[in-house]
C-alpha cells in the first residue's frame, strides 16, 4: 500500500526497529509489487446484516473470521509500546500469528516516543500497521487522521473518535481509549490470554482485508 511521505520527521530517539524473519522471508518494501488479495471469506455472522456506520461497534459470531487469510507476504508493520503483561501477549499473538500466516512482519519498538514510532512504522510502506500498547493510544488519535490511505489496526484498546483507516479489536476487559477517557470497560490484565489475543489479530485483519473498516470489533 504506497502512501505519501509522513510529515513528520525522525528524531534520534534510540527507536528499535527488529525485521522479523516470521513467515516468508523479509523482501524489499520499496520494490512495488501487485495489489494483494484476500484469501478465502468470512462465515456468515462476521459482519452485520446491515453495512456499520463510521465508529459503530460491530459483534461478530466467535470463529466466523478464521477462514479469511492475507496472501503470503502480506506486509505488516506492528508498532509496541511498553513492557507491560498485556502489550508482551499481544506482541506474541501477532509474531505467531504472522508465521502462522506467512506474512512479512517488522516490528518498531517506540520506547517513549510514540508518534516517532508510527512515523516510523508507516514509512516502512506497510499495508497494515498493527498497534499494540496503551501508550500509543493518544498518538494514533493525532497521527491517524492525517494519513488516511494507511490502513491501521488497534489491539485491545480504541480511538475514541477513530477515521476510516483505524479499525480496532476489543474485548470485556480491554478498550482503553486514551488519557481522560479510560476504558470501555473495567480494564483486567488477565483478559488479556493468548487465545483472546490470537482471535483479536485474526479477527481485525478479517475486518481490514474485507473492507469492514473504522468500526470497533467487540469480540468474546
Amino acid at each position: 500500500m504506497p502512501h505519501r511521505p509522513a510529515s513528520l520527521l525522525l528524531g534520534a530517539t534510540g527507536l528499535a526497529l527488529a525485521l522479523a524473519l516470521t513467515g516468508c522471508a523479509s523482501a524489499d518494501w520499496n520494490v512495488p509489487r501487485d495489489a494483494i488479495g484476500v484469501v478465502g471469506s468470512p462465515a456468515p455472522g462476521f459482519a452485520p446484516e446491515v453495512e456499520p456506520t463510521p465508529e459503530a461497534t460491530v459483534d461478530p459470531r466467535s470463529g466466523s473470521w478464521d477462514d479469511v487469510h492475507p496472501a503470503p507476504g502480506y506486509r505488516v508493520v506492528l508498532v509496541t509500546s511498553g513492557d507491560d503483561a498485556t502489550t508482551q501477549t499481544l506482541r506474541e499473538a501477532v509474531s505467531a500469528w504472522a508465521a502462522d500466516e506467512d506474512v512479512d512482519l517488522r516490528t518498531v519498538d517506540a520506547g517513549g516516543d510514540a508518534i516517532t514510532g508510527i512515523v516510523h512504522a508507516m514509512d516502512l510502506n506497510p499495508e497494515l500497521v498493527v498497534a499494540a500498547g496503551e501508550d500509543l493510544i493518544d498518538a494514533m488519535a493525532m497521527v491517524t487522521p492525517n494519513h488516511l490511505d494507511i490502513a491501521f489496526l488497534v489491539l485491545g484498546a480504541e480511538l475514541a473518535e477513530p477515521t476510516e483507516n483505524v479499525t480496532a479489536v476489543d474485548w470485556t476487559g480491554a478498550g482503553f481509549r486514551g488519557e481522560g477517557l479510560g476504558s470501555a470497560t473495567h480494564f483486567d490484565e488477565a483478559s488479556f490470554t493468548p487465545e483472546r489475543c490470537d482471535d483479536a489479530i485474526r479477527a481485525g485483519v478479517a475486518a481490514v482485508l474485507t473492507g469492514m473498516t473504522g468500526v470497533v470489533l467487540w469480540i468474546s
